[in-house]
């Protein structure tokens, strides 16, 4: 059975990548997600925020005169192994290319137009095979209309794209107000080569005893599959670029239902830290079983086949089947 898919113009073996997570942060465990089986890795993300700060130096200051004196220490902030310094990422794009013999895909997170979209170009000349692009922003500001904040992204994109010669795949949440206008804007103004449906919007938490705003993270979950798979589904062949999807992918079932939408890939995260990397070599083969039980020859025979473009009841990823969700409910 020929498992082998295209994303961004590059060759991959199988449709599973391993997104940016601590799983990508360091050249030995990404050593281990390849070795696992992935077909690429997206390395953990460099944020715009980070680069703003080397860019003002800030990072310096933080350890001025931290061993002075060891009761003082707990006034500095902790920098974490996660966050790395912009010229430490860069040795980490080049001995990750080193280390593995699979796409090594560079992630960039922000969402404004300003110097740190530079290190587009340096991210290629490290070595990276492709750039993934993260914009990520909460639209807290009521004065800047949704037009506004669109224009901006695809700016950032745009500019990306005219800095570097390798392929970009843009990855976005799904609040727009017109997800698919915006997304062919991404495309085909913007140029990305590939969409990746969606990021997660990672909401805060309150604790009630400490009354302090505090970070809270879950795992995907499989459930969560079926927004981003739904968008693929009715954008696939219209929109001019490869369909890659993450979020909630636990098991082949979910990917399998990726891929009939219309994905090329499928990114994982949340599995593979719940039960390591080694998890992908058991999916490809559920895959892998599943494809041959159905007598596909090849993975492309199935891509896109239950999307709204092939779909024999087009009206079922539409409104058409609203009704039918609700009274689908038997208590």
């Amino acid at each position: 059975m020929e498992l082998g898919t295209t994303w961004l113009g590059l060759p991959l073996k199988h449709p599973l990548i391993a997104s940016a997570s601590p799983l990508t942060g360091s050249v030995e465990a990404i050593r281990r997600v390849a070795d696992a089986g992935a077909s690429a890795v997206v390395l953990e993300s460099l944020f715009e925020e980070q680069i703003d700060l080397e860019a003002m130096a800030l990072d310096d200051l933080y350890h001025v005169g931290a061993d002075s004196f060891a009761e003082v220490s707990s006034y500095f902030p902790e920098t974490s192994r996660v966050y790395h310094r912009p010229e430490e990422y860069l040795d980490l794009v080049a001995d990750a290319r080193k280390a593995v013999d699979i796409p090594v895909i560079a992630s960039l997170n922000g969402r404004t137009r300003g110097g740190w979209l530079d290190y587009a170009g340096k991210l290629e000349k490290a070595g990276a095979h492709a750039l993934e692009l993260n914009l990520y922003q909460l639209p807290h500001d009521a004065r800047i209309s949704g037009a506004e904040i669109e224009r901006n992204y695809v700016e950032v994109v745009r500019t990306v794209k005219q800095a570097v010669g390798i392929p970009v795949a843009v990855k976005l949440s799904p609040f727009f107000t017109a997800p698919a206008h915006f997304l062919r804007q991404v495309a085909v103004e913007g140029g990305a080569d590939g969409l990746v449906l969606f990021n997660r919007f990672y909401q805060p938490d309150f604790d009630p005893e400490t009354l302090e705003i505090v970070p809270h993270l879950e795992l995907s979950r499989s459930a969560e599959v079926r927004l981003p798979m739904t968008w693929i589904a009715l954008l696939y062949g219209r929109v001019p670029a490869d369909f890659g999807l993450t979020g909630g992918v636990a098991n082949a079932q979910d990917a399998i239902k990726a891929l009939l939408a219309g994905a090329r890939v499928v990114a994982m995260a949340s599995e593979l830290l719940r039960h390591g990397p080694e998890r992908i070599g058991q999916i490809v083969k559920d895959i892998q079983q599943w494809l041959v039980e159905r007598e596909y020859r090849s993975l492309f025979e199935m891509i896109g086949s239950l999307s709204q473009k092939k779909a024999a009841d087009p009206s079922a990823l539409m409104r058409a089947n609203y009704m039918k969700v609700l009274h689908s409910w038997h208590g």
